[in-house]
């Protein structure tokens, strides 16, 4: 039996973002062997709740809004756009019984900067870096990615089949400092920004980029393999016991990431 990954409305206001961006997300879940659950952002918590109990993994998609700055501490600078309550509800809903339950995580462009500041973490309101992070949708190959040695992604990578990854780019904002025990996996080698981001722990996956694999999805080999070792973890979720330890719970996680990054930016 295929296993379900619940996705939420990219935005509550966008319809027409909504309608260029989901079907994408939809797609690559459906060709990686998964059933996807979208979740409408107007749903009543208490639906939403139910349908989490009945999926075995989420997708955080990226969106048009920004996350509210207020969330981790910081005034809102002119550059960075409105953010949309309605989605940062539900996707506390999902990171909140995603992590209860061990179940593995996905997160892209938008979604990765929300699992960061749920975690604690903090962003850069708006890049001023000699690399175009924002390209545009058209753009396969924006910039390279260094991915960390002994990360999961850099075990996806080599599932790809590839020893580098070139990535596409659509973001004008980016992690500043990583969330509680949320390490370091890639960063744009050129300006050491940071570009993707996974749980310190071997029994959780959570992984979470900056680029869009599923935009890449049919010419990538590594965005299908991301998708894949998704799926197949959620393929193999089981609920965890009753009173064993949440794999989230912060462990210097911080400090940890800080060191990677800088390992990986040697």
């Amino acid at each position: 039996m295929a296993p379900r990954i619940a996705i939420p409305e990219p935005t509550s206001d966008e319809p027409e973002y909504n309608q260029r961006s989901l079907p994408q997300y939809v797609a690559a879940v459906e060709a990686a062997g998964a059933e996807p659950v979208v979740i409408s952002l107007s749903e009543p918590q208490e639906r939403v709740a139910k349908l989490l109990a009945s999926v075995q993994g989420i997708l955080l998609p990226g969106s048009g809004h920004d996350v509210d700055p207020q969330r981790y501490g910081e005034a809102r600078a002119p550059e960075t756009a409105s953010d949309d309550p309605a989605r940062a509800t539900v996707d506390e809903l999902f990171l909140q019984d995603a992590f209860n339950f061990r179940k593995p995580i996905l997160t892209i462009c938008h979604g990765t900067q929300t699992l960061n500041v749920w975690r604690g973490g903090a962003l850069i309101q708006d890049l001023k870096t000699n690399v175009n992070h924002q390209p545009g949708r058209g753009v396969a190959e924006a910039h390279p990615a260094k991915i960390a040695d002994g990360s999961r992604l850099k075990e996806i990578l080599a599932r790809a089949g590839e020893s580098s990854a070139q990535v596409n780019s659509s973001h004008h904002q980016a992690i500043r400092t990583p969330g509680d025990n949320l390490r370091v996996a890639a960063i744009s080698p050129i300006d050491g920004v940071i570009e993707a981001v996974e749980l310190d722990s071997p029994n959780h996956f959570v992984v979470g980029v900056q680029w869009h694999p599923e935009r890449t999805y049919a010419q990538s080999e590594f965005s299908r393999a991301i998708f894949s070792a998704f799926v197949q973890a959620a393929a193999a979720w089981q609920t965890p016991p009753v009173n064993s330890t949440e794999s989230g719970t912060p462990e210097a996680g911080t400090t940890k990431a800080k060191l990677l990054k800088a390992e990986i930016a040697r």
